[in-house]
């Protein structure tokens, strides 16, 4: 019970000072109220830790600190974009293609890319690394990578949409 107490009396005396700390940062009401809760649900959970309880304070601006960076990366690395304003970037994929593919088509096509594509390509997108991270592991500049993966995107699209074609063409031959 007192571990309750002491969780409610840590909220009461640091919300306030770490909300305004987290809307210094964010300039959003709703980003640091999530900033402010995501402290105080990691304190929730590893709190206990922490060995001298005179840090309390130091430790929480941290932890928020280290959220918002965290956050930051993120957007960087996975930018948030409305589709109105990229339609034009989107690749041309029928409705049809999208509902008949599925994984195991697409990493058979991955395997079926040229070596300099398929590296940065399935380390994009089924790893998960960021472009930095790819040119650090292949070793290459990073327009490099880049350049790779845009093309590496239009030949399996190229290779799935023929892999398509060609289901549908054996299809109608065997109907």
């Amino acid at each position: 019970m007192s571990a309750k107490l002491d969780f409610e009396s840590i909220v009461a005396s640091y919300y306030r000072p770490l909300y305004q700390f987290a809307y210094s940062l964010t300039q959003a009401e709703s980003d640091a109220c999530d900033l402010t809760q995501q402290t105080f649900y990691v304190w929730a959970t590893k709190g206990h830790q922490l060995r001298d309880q005179s840090k309390v304070k130091t430790w929480l601006f941290t932890t928020l600190h280290r959220l918002f960076l965290e956050t930051k990366r993120r957007q960087i690395r996975f930018p948030h974009h409305e589709l109105t304003d990229v339609e034009g970037e989107l690749p041309s994929i029928s409705p049809q293609l999208a509902s008949q593919l599925d994984s195991e088509q697409v990493v058979r096509a991955l395997r079926k890319l040229d070596e300099n594509f398929q590296s940065p390509v399935a380390l994009f997108y089924l790893d998960d690394c960021s472009y930095k991270d790819i040119a650090e592991i292949l070793g290459i500049p990073l327009g490099t990578v880049k350049s790779r993966i845009s093309r590496g995107l239009a030949q399996l699209q190229k290779l799935l949409a023929d892999d398509l074609s060609q289901e549908n063409n054996t299809g109608a031959a065997t109907s």
